[in-house]
């Protein structure tokens, strides 16, 4: 009699040992001649040679299968304990499997673009009004590529602006006080990875969610950055941000230039930089439109009537200024 020791530190033990450990009851009527007990990461078998390392084998590729699809299927479990090659899942356009098993895949051509333009740059601006998926899609593309080993670490990062409110004095510390800027990154992780491998890949420093002015002076190397909500920087944040790119590193850059809240009088960063770094070869670019919105119906509706609304405003500001003009012209013009 032996023991082994089985490591699954590549997916989450709750997922793989099932809810109530269904999955374990499973993998324990299976193996009926072997004694198993599974403690957080860690399974232990003992029993005859032969089949303890035939149980080691199919548990990594259980595992293997848990950690590419987010979910370990009972009919799963059986086919490959019983080595049958266990029925692939097919999704077109997937990216990656979410929290339990759903697929996430581009749902608009522009999606797709984005997917494309990622895999061929290491700089890529996504750029369009709310709801059509950009920083979603960014940060499947960053989770695909850490679960691929393309990556060693994700870096999230958006500017602290508030959307036209003062929220004073925030309490807590500094985590406390960020988190707030920081949570549409959060929700989207949340739908990726399971609770507990994310908690271990934040407390890791794996997956890094930080404020903006918290990038100056690093190097970023060997990982995926997303910037979101890019119109809110400053000409020298966007600046310093880009220029922290470092070797085997991508970055995507979301923003919206039609919901910018900075002050009037401070430019917006991304503008700029897309007009500084157009045509800069390696940096790519994906304009997303209404027609990519992929939140609820109406959204669609309100981003459509206020592109209405602004292009009245601009009509009459227009031929404000045109009477203006003709006033002061006819004004000027000498009397005989």
């Amino acid at each position: 009699m032996i023991e082994r020791i089985v490591i699954i530190d590549k997916v989450d033990p709750v997922q793989f040992y099932g809810v109530n450990n269904s999955n374990m009851h499973l993998i324990k009527n299976l193996y009926p001649k072997l004694r198993i007990s599974a403690r957080g990461s860690v399974i232990r078998v003992v029993g005859e040679e032969g089949e303890t390392g035939d149980f080691e084998s199919k548990m990594q590729e259980l595992a293997s299968y848990a950690e590419q699809y987010n979910s370990l299927p009972e009919d799963v479990i059986i086919d490959i304990v019983k080595g049958s090659a266990p029925r692939e899942r097919h999704h077109d356009g997937a990216i990656i499997y979410g929290v339990n098993g759903k697929p996430i895949a581009a749902r608009t051509p522009n999606q797709a673009v984005l997917a494309e333009t990622f895999a061929t740059h290491d700089l890529t601006f996504a750029l369009g009004p709310a709801g059509t998926g950009k920083t979603y899609i960014a940060i499947a593309l960053a989770v695909r590529a850490l679960k691929n080993r393309e990556a060693r670490k994700i870096i999230l990062s958006r500017p602290a602006v508030e959307a036209g409110e003062k929220l004073g004095f925030l309490p807590g510390d500094m985590k406390d006080k960020i988190d707030p800027y920081l949570q549409p990154l959060y929700d989207a992780l949340e739908d990726m990875i399971p609770a507990v491998k994310l908690k271990e890949y934040m407390e890791t420093k794996v997956i890094q969610i930080a404020p903006l002015a918290f990038m100056r002076g690093r190097t970023l190397n060997d990982a995926i950055i997303i910037l979101d909500e890019a119109q809110n920087t400053t000409t020298h944040q966007i600046k310093m941000f880009l220029t922290r790119l470092g070797m085997n590193a991508k970055m995507i850059i979301t923003g919206d230039v039609t919901q910018i809240d900075l002050p009037r009088s401070t430019s917006s960063g991304l503008v700029q930089a897309l007009k500084i770094l157009d045509g800069v070869d390696g940096v790519g670019r994906v304009e997303f439109t209404k027609k990519d919105i992929v939140r609820h119906h109406l959204v669609q509706r309100i981003v459509e009537a206020y592109e209405r609304y602004d292009k009245a405003q601009e009509a009459e500001a227009r031929a404000r200024r045109e009477a203006e003009a003709e006033a002061s012209a006819t004004e000027s013009e000498p009397t005989t």
